[in-house]
């Protein structure tokens, strides 16, 4: 299959009545893991994984070259569509895309980080030429930060800026809009309305709406950001604490990788 091909495959569970659901991976041990699940139709990396697997704090502080090798290392071990967090372009987001696409990512998330929406939305066409001149119909999810910097705004005006951006976004040729927040159904549902069904793109954290709930009120995409990492990293320090004490390894460990 070509990276096109891939990228049509990713494009298409977007647009499926379901939403994509994509569990965040942040190496080749932890994509296979999700790859070789029942359900499991693509995958995504978390930026804020991937950093910290190299030591780095989230926010571009890891350096590309990092990003692009683990990306790349990623998309060799399966034979899913990849999509990559690639923060907010790395200062260049078209080269950025095209190291992607260079790795094997056929889709990934761009981040506004609340510029100007003129910008903003150069960013996206930016991104979008990249996947233009590397042949491969590039999978943009498109990614708003007001509810994490709202600034002086209400909840409505959160909204509304949202859906502000979002649909310039779209106009730009993102696939999708990525709206990270603590989401309740009636809010999801709001920029849903406002943005497009099927083009909003979701991530699920503890306290949100469930899986069914965004679904219902049109939600194209569900990720989960660094909260996989999170869940076993918690796990290895659990049992650590008992294997520290003396305990024996626990019944059931099982031959993933």
């Amino acid at each position: 299959m070509t990276a096109a091909d891939r990228a049509a495959q990713l494009r298409r569970l977007h647009d499926a009545p379901e939403p994509l659901i994509l569990v965040n991976v942040w190496d080749v041990a932890s994509a296979r893991v999700v790859a070789d699940l029942p359900g499991c139709s693509a995958l995504a990396t978390a930026s804020h994984s991937i950093a910290a697997a190299y030591g780095y704090e989230d926010g571009e502080q890891i350096p590309l070259d990092l990003v692009i090798d683990a990306v790349s290392r990623i998309t060799a071990a399966v034979d899913l569509p990849v999509s990559a967090d690639l923060e907010a372009g790395y200062g260049d987001p078209e080269t950025t895309v095209r190291r992607a696409i260079g790795a094997g990512a056929v889709g990934g998330n761009l981040e506004d980080a609340m510029r100007p929406l003129d910008e903003a939305v150069a960013a996206v066409e930016a991104a979008v030429r990249a996947g233009e001149a590397e042949g491969v119909p590039f999978v943009l999810n498109a990614r708003t930060d007001v509810f994490i910097a709202p600034g002086d705004r209400g909840t409505d005006e959160i909204v509304a800026e949202a859906v502000r951006r979002g649909r310039a976004f779209l106009d730009a040729g993102a696939a999708c809009v990525f709206v990270p927040a603590r989401l309740d159904a009636e809010t999801a549902g709001r920029l849903v309305e406002g943005i497009g069904l099927r083009k909003v793109s979701v991530i699920a954290v503890p306290g949100s709406a469930s899986a069914a709930e965004f679904a219902a009120v049109g939600v194209a995409r569900i990720s989960f950001g660094p909260w996989p990492q999170r869940v076993a990293l918690t796990a290895l320090a659990d049992v650590a604490v008992e294997l520290l004490a003396g305990a024996p390894l626990p019944a059931g460990v099982r031959l993933l990788v």
